[in-house]
């Protein structure tokens, strides 16, 4: 496995990363995928990767464990160059967890602690070790051992079924957790505790979080920095103030600001002093009480 020398906060770096999708007979319906992408995301940090179906949200996280290779440029994350030739893509993906939509239809195992085992199973380890990771994952999402570790998973709600998957993941310890619209079809409470457990893991553990989401609320509450994709390109990238102050230019893309900060910008226009750089919830009841 290649190492990169240089230490630094960042833990996924591309540079110039392009990907094409190749068609076998015929070169004409090749599709660029991604386009001179550039970014960086903080180690530690939650990063949302926003944009529309198609856009190369999908494309791009799955890039950050070796699922897809360069076809131009470089991946690195936390020093390993993840398209170099002998790059340990088992041990990375390891590192690097991922979710993706509807993960419960991962979910096979006779037991919850059975199917939360079987990543650790696969590295080898101790029974004891294992034991330990099953039971500090299922407690880490909310899913107390005693109560659920011998339930089927399928006798679950959604949004539990959903932490049970995520549980799966946390068990093979990462570094990084990359999750692609993980909260699609879940109802308002589901969303809402799947975040609430995932805050508290990034809090506790110091995970770095990726998030690929259409919902901007969502975004705007948990991101600290929001990559915009639009046709194969990174075009705009901040954070959650910035770019969610920037409706006109994110409308071009197809995107919309959270409900906020549309309601926000329409008191403004009757009339209403509400600073631009008013962001959260909290700021705007304080501007607005003050207005009493």
């Amino acid at each position: 496995m290649k190492v990169m020398n240089e230490i630094s906060d960042t833990i996924i770096q591309t540079h110039d990363l392009c990907y094409t999708y190749a068609a076998k007979q015929d070169k004409a319906l090749q599709k660029q995928a991604l386009v001179n992408v550039n970014l960086a995301v903080k180690r530690g940090s939650c990063a949302a990767i926003i944009g529309v179906t198609g856009s190369g949200k999908s494309t791009l996280v799955q890039h950050f464990n070796g699922l897809l290779q360069p076809t131009a440029g470089t991946v690195v994350v936390d020093g390993v160059d993840v398209g170099a030739k002998g790059a340990d893509l088992f041990r990375l993906r390891q590192r690097v967890g991922m979710l993706f939509q509807f993960p419960e239809a991962q979910l096979f195992e006779r037991t919850i602690y059975a199917d939360v085992a079987f990543g650790p199973k696969r590295m080898q380890l101790g029974k004891h070790e294992i034991r330990a990771r099953v039971l500090a994952a299922l407690d880490a999402v909310g899913l107390p051992p005693k109560e659920f570790a011998q339930r089927s998973p399928f006798e679950l709600s959604g949004g539990q079924m959903r932490r049970a998957a995520l549980a799966g993941v946390l068990a093979m310890t990462p570094i990084i957790l990359v999750l692609d619209e993980p909260t699609t079809g879940l109802d308002a409470e589901g969303r809402a505790e799947f975040y609430y457990y995932l805050q508290r893991i990034q809090r506790e553990q110091g995970v770095t979080i990726v998030l690929v989401s259409h919902d901007m609320t969502e975004v705007a509450a948990l991101a600290d920095t929001i990559f915009v994709m639009h046709n194969a390109h990174l075009m705009m990238q901040g954070t959650p103030r910035t770019i969610f102050s920037q409706g006109e230019r994110l409308r071009e893309y197809g995107l919309a600001e959270p409900p906020l900060s549309t309601l926000l910008a329409e008191l403004r226009q009757q009339g209403v002093e509400i600073p631009e750089d008013t962001f959260t919830i909290d700021e705007a009841f304080t501007v607005l009480s003050r207005r009493r």
